[in-house]
């Protein structure tokens, strides 16, 4: 089947053809979290199909966005990781998380956040310095680093954490959108802090809680 083009002289148009497909910029999205297995995308991506993925893969390797690489011995697997000009995109990604963000509303319970969810709600007024792993039920793991009221973001775990939380998705929307207090989530079923205090998890919730929320969490 033919590749569909817009066949317009122009920028926009043209970065179309590289990212415009369906589920292109959502793979570049998760790259942006460093080198990742085949099946680590389709994880990532709920509803996308195998010969999509492969599809996407091909033609974002075939646009210069997305290489794959062997990880030497002992891993041995085969994984995909952006170009320098893939890691371009994240100044678009950002741009375009900014603009969805102002019609997004609040997330579902069961919802998974994305990195950019995560930047879009963090609130540098109220940072606090530390190192926050948060490690999700299922086994995905995220490191958030606050440094004077700057956020970084890892996919993975930390060499000095502040704070490491256990917890299921649900439960963790629960304390940020402040249904929860850290004290309630933490003696229910749902959450276990391994590293850190009540007082690092309050912390946690009031920097990405929603800002016109006089929520149990900020309140803690």
């Amino acid at each position: 089947m033919a590749v569909k083009r817009y066949h317009q002289y122009c920028p926009v148009a043209h970065a179309l053809d590289l990212i415009g497909d369906r589920w292109a910029l959502l793979i570049v999205r998760e790259l942006m979290l460093g080198q990742r297995r085949y099946t680590d995308l389709a994880d990532a991506l709920p509803g996308i199909g195998t010969n999509i993925l492969a599809g996407r893969l091909r033609h974002l390797e075939g646009a210069g966005v997305v290489r794959r690489t062997k990880l030497p011995p002992p891993a041995a697997v085969t994984v995909y990781e952006l170009t320098a000009e893939g890691r371009a995109l994240d100044d678009v990604l950002r741009s375009l998380a900014q603009w969805g963000g102002r019609t997004m509303g609040s997330p579902a319970a069961g919802d998974c956040w994305s990195m950019y969810a995560v930047h879009m709600r963090f609130r540098p007024d109220t940072a606090v310095d530390g190192t926050y792993e948060i490690r999700f039920a299922g086994g995905e793991v995220m490191s958030l680093e606050v440094r004077a009221g700057t956020l970084t973001t890892v996919h993975g775990e930390s060499s000095e954490p502040t704070l490491v939380l256990e917890v299921e998705p649900e439960m963790l929307h629960a304390l940020i959108e402040g249904l929860e207090t850290p004290e309630s989530a933490l003696a229910g079923d749902g959450m276990r802090l391994l590293t850190g205090s009540v007082d690092d998890l309050a912390a946690l919730a009031r920097m990405f809680a929603p800002g016109d929320a006089p929520a149990a969490a900020a309140a803690a």
